[in-house]
């Protein structure tokens, strides 16, 4: 069913920071209903992890957003601008990447992406496709349509300048091949994290200067990680990926505060704000249960990537896990070798956490001990230098944190 050019908006709005410019978007929306063509819309991704966490399928279900109002959605690989480096946010000069590593982790977005967007309506592009093309005489009178005053009035690059710190001229190239991305695929619309701000209306210059119709803007918000403070990052180990287990997933979305888990409704679900409105006030007159609540939306979030199956099954181990206290279906199994021909394995404690890479060093498996994390048989571990023993016909069960459970077993 077509929807109407304001239905159109406000499912185009929703979670949407800002919109440069509203009134604009709506006339292009018009114009594409009337004469029934498509917007192009453009959003790109420099591939410089492989791995797609939550954190990016904000933007990649606004993508989605606008396929299913019948739009053209291009899913841009930055294989050109990856091998520059992206100067947002940046206090340094970013490591350049090799153009294997970005083709390696190109390879992984693809195959990421379509358990979000729809395969069949999802362009997939590469900047290199142009941007390799580009003579020296088009490179200068790309620069000649900006200043060096408008480019360094970006933070990074200002904050740099007031440190002394360097700031390289691939750099300053960087918002201009990215705005001339706009220009080649003749962009109406482009979208991108709040981060992304300033490059974005480098490309609406950009387009005026090639006699292109400007693109409109939208900006989306950095999802917060599951510590509700920081941007979700993989370095900072506050992340979710798309491609973890389903139980990992769900066990991830249950241990977050009960005001971030509204956050994630509205930018990781379809759930209408006034729905996310009333459930808020059902929770301050105790008609819901925030748990509740929070089991619906970490079984939402795993059945997009894993089906509603993977999620049922999801939702029934973590209940028989941390309800019912219970052993989980899986356990992974770690044998521990008897010596010669004694009848026991003694095994220190610290040596195997170590030793099976459970932890990094003795220093942070020593830490989990004293903040009571780990267990052994369901009974709390406090001493340091307890030895594990067991029988060759025997098997127990190690608990680290809330999540991780393994099985000993002793070897011959």
């Amino acid at each position: 069913m077509i929807k109407s050019v304001q239905e159109q908006f406000e499912l185009i709005k929703k979670g949407c920071v800002e919109i440069i410019q509203e009134d604009k978007l709506k006339e292009k929306l018009t114009r594409s209903l009337k004469e029934k063509k498509p917007l192009k819309v453009k959003v790109g991704f420099d591939p410089t992890a492989p791995d797609i966490h939550l954190g990016h399928t904000v933007i990649l279900r606004k993508m989605k957003h606008f396929q299913d109002l019948g739009h053209e959605v291009i899913f841009l690989i930055g294989d050109f601008t990856g091998l520059i480096g992206d100067p947002s946010g940046r206090s340094a000069t970013r490591p350049p990447m090799s153009r294997e590593e970005i083709m390696e982790n190109a390879e992984t977005y693809k195959n990421q992406i379509f358990k979000i967007l729809d395969p069949q309506k999802t362009i997939i592009d590469f900047n290199s496709r142009w941007l390799e093309k580009l003579t020296s005489f088009d490179i200068i009178n790309l620069t000649a349509k900006y200043t060096v005053a408008r480019i360094l009035e970006r933070d990074d690059f200002s904050n740099r300048l007031k440190n002394g710190l360097p700031i390289s001229v691939h750099e300053i190239l960087y918002p201009l091949m990215q705005a001339y991305d706009s220009v080649a695929l003749k962009a109406d619309v482009e979208m991108g994290g709040t981060d992304q701000k300033f490059n974005l209306l480098v490309g609406r210059e950009i387009q005026r200067g090639f006699d292109q119709e400007p693109q409109e803007i939208i900006t989306l918000p950095l999802l917060e990680g599951l510590d509700g403070v920081e941007k979700m990052s993989k370095s900072l180990d506050n992340y979710v990926g798309i491609t973890e287990p389903p139980g990992e997933i769900y066990g991830k979305i249950m241990s977050i505060s009960d005001p971030l888990m509204f956050r994630y409704y509205e930018l990781l679900t379809d759930v209408p704000l006034s729905q996310i409105d009333k459930w808020k006030k059902d929770i301050k007159t105790e008609k819901a249960h925030p748990k509740d609540l929070k089991s619906q939306l970490a079984e939402s979030i795993v059945a997009d990537f894993w089906g509603k199956k993977a999620a049922e099954q999801a939702t029934e181990e973590f209940e028989r896990v941390f309800k019912h206290k219970e052993v989980p279906s899986e356990v992974e199994d770690i044998e521990i070798q008897v010596k010669d021909k004694a009848e026991v394995a003694d095994y220190p404690l610290i040596d195997l956490l170590v030793e099976q890479n459970i932890f990094p060093s003795r220093g942070e498996a020593k830490r989990m001990i004293r903040q009571g994390g780990i267990y052994l048989d369901g009974q709390r571990i406090a001493d340091l230098n307890l030895k594990v023993s067991l029988t060759k016909d025997q098997a127990l069960i190690l608990k680290i944190g809330k999540r991780k459970f393994y099985r000993l077993r002793a070897k011959n």
